[in-house]
């Protein structure tokens, strides 16, 4: 009676410490620290000397020991195929093992000499069993049928600790992700030139998925081919490659099918063309996602890992967020440099329309003496006698005069500009751009740029190109007018002329800076002859252009201007 007493007590006991050992392991969402909970708590409720806890890793099948307390250090290191040793048998059948002597089972792997006995219990997550816990004793048949009971009942309470901590961690691990993404995407973004766009998204997409090596390709203009555009961490055997066939490469599939593609191991798949290379650079893990923009695709984005690992739905998910944002950024990248590309020829063509304004004033010039020279000479009626060597070259005086007249009227036909070709146009994407194309420029100087465009504008008769450039010098003129910084502030609206009239007659264009200002002298010749201006840097032509092209549009325009208070320049253009 007494002895079934004590072990109704004992039993009263282990079920009580092992609801304190369960409120434990309960404690903590610490995946390392969940897991050794759990192992402390077996180890002194089967009053073993050592125990470990073992998991299938889902990368590589293999069982690692991911817990362990009195083995030695090389023994907290091993790893098992499912079925191999004990801890193996235990999560292939998904049984519990009970062994009195280990030395007489041949299923044991001999992790530390002193053991003689075993017990193990599988821990099953979600329905499948993903590994086992171990206990071991330095004396045989340690283990009875409570201790077993007890393990497996441990280790079914332990099971959705193990769950709950791993989707704690996934959860930790997937807002990680997000806010790198954030993060990178703003770097990705403030890129400007293409090509420091796709080195800070091959280190980005490198960064994100914890890759070894990065690698971007983009489609040519045929779109037969992908290009190496960029990488991060590849190798001289990578980055030697000849491009890409899109109807025969893996990478290929990706274009053609959209969708993102990882192979296990590259060094071994019979889809990967470059295995040479993927073993010479050490690659193993390949995921390849498209990069997209507006339903076309443009190239491919891909990690390589340097270890074996399967990529989970999250982590691609993240990827291909992070190539969404990166096919933007390359879209938008070349867009810039198209319009660094417009700006530069924009420039040119003003220094054309500048070259001749400056040749029709020379050959105004010209042309007046010249006029004078030829009617003296005229009425000098120069006459020699015949065989005086004084004819010939009064002969070739009147001749040279007559050439220099012609050179005059070829300079003055050269120079004209063309008449504008009228169509209906709305100013106000002209700004817009404008701004686009400037912003550059008046970032480097301090410049800031606002727009107060009226979106009720009505249309004026006009050349597009035209108007373009006139808008273009007249905001490079404010920005020269402000070398230390300040604001041009670009605005339109509707007016009228004179008060009686109810509708508006024509459009203004207003251009204020808070630059330098201009004196009274420089605002008398800022629209007049090109060998007279003002101007104490540059050669002080966008002015004169501007004005050309507005009296060639039967528009106006109006300067207003002080010394230190910056200036204002209305265009009026007429409805």
């Amino acid at each position: 009676m007494n002895r079934s007493l004590d072990r109704l007590k004992a039993r009263c006991e282990r079920l009580r410490s092992l609801d304190l050992a369960c409120q434990a392991i309960h404690s903590t969402l610490d995946p390392e620290k969940a897991l050794d909970l759990v192992l402390r708590h077996a180890v002194r409720l089967t009053d073993a000397s050592s125990g470990s806890i073992v998991l299938v890793n889902p990368t590589t099948g293999f069982l690692e020991t991911q817990a362990a307390r009195g083995l030695p250090p090389q023994a907290a290191r091993l790893g098992f195929r499912v079925g191999e040793g004990l801890a193996g048998w235990v999560v292939r059948t998904g049984r519990p093992a009970r062994v009195a002597d280990v030395l007489a089972d041949p299923r044991y792997i001999m992790v530390r000499p002193q053991i003689r006995s075993e017990l193990a219990a599988p821990l099953e997550v979600s329905g499948e069993v993903r590994g086992a816990i171990l206990v071991g004793a330095d004396r045989p048949g340690a283990f009875g049928v409570e201790a077993q009971a007890l393990l497996l009942e441990l280790a079914r309470r332990a099971s959705g600790v193990i769950r709950n901590t791993w989707l704690h961690e996934q959860l930790r691990h997937k807002a990680r992700l997000f806010e790198s993404l954030f993060v990178l995407g703003q770097s990705i973004q403030s890129a400007l030139s293409l090509g420091e766009a796709l080195g800070t998204i091959t280190r980005a997409a490198t960064t994100l998925m914890d890759g070894k090596m990065s690698a971007l390709h983009l489609l040519d203009e045929e779109r037969a081919w992908l290009d190496l555009r960029a990488s991060h961490g590849a190798g001289a055997a990578y980055l030697t490659n000849s491009r890409l066939s899109v109807d025969e490469s893996l990478l290929g599939t990706v274009v053609r099918r959209r969708k993102p593609l990882q192979v296990a191991d590259v060094r071994t798949s019979t889809r990967y063309q470059r295995v040479g290379v993927a073993r010479e650079e050490g690659l193993v893990s390949l995921v390849s996602v498209p990069l997209v923009f507006q339903r076309r695709p443009i190239g491919t984005l891909s990690v390589y890992t340097g270890q074996p690992h399967s990529f989970s739905n999250e982590e691609i998910r993240i990827l291909s967020a992070l190539a969404e944002l990166s096919a933007i950024a390359i879209e938008k990248a070349r867009l810039y440099e198209r319009l660094v590309e417009v700006e530069h020829q924009l420039r040119k063509n003003e220094k054309l329309s500048v070259l001749g304004l400056l040749a029709a004033e020379v050959a105004h010039e010209i042309r007046n003496p010249l006029a004078v020279m030829q009617m003296l000479y005229h009425s000098l009626d120069l006459r020699f006698p015949e065989g005086d060597p004084r004819a010939r070259d009064a002969q070739i005086m009147g001749e040279k005069m007559v050439q220099l007249n012609r050179i005059v009227d070829r300079i003055l036909d050269l120079a004209r500009s063309p008449e504008p070709r009228f169509a209906s146009v709305n100013v106000n994407p002209l700004l817009s751009d404008l701004a686009l194309l400037t912003r550059h420029k008046f970032r480097e100087q301090n410049v800031r740029l606002v727009l107060e465009l009226d979106p009720r504008l009505p249309s004026v008769p006009g050349d597009a190109t035209q108007l373009e450039q006139a808008f273009l010098n007249l905001a490079l003129n404010a920005a020269e007018a402000m070398p230390q910084g300040g604001q041009l502030t670009i605005s339109t609206a509707a007016a009228a002329l004179r008060k009686s009239q109810p509708a508006p007659t024509h459009v203004r264009i207003t251009f204020r800076d808070t630059g330098q200002g201009m004196s009274d002298e420089q605002q008398r010749r800022a629209f007049s002859a090109l060998l007279s201006t003002t101007k104490s840097k540059g050669a002080g032509l966008g002015l004169a252009i501007v004005a050309r092209i507005v009296e060639a549009h039967r528009g106006k325009v109006r300067l207003a201007s002080r010394l230190g208070h910056g200036t204002t320049l209305h265009l009026l253009l007429p409805v």
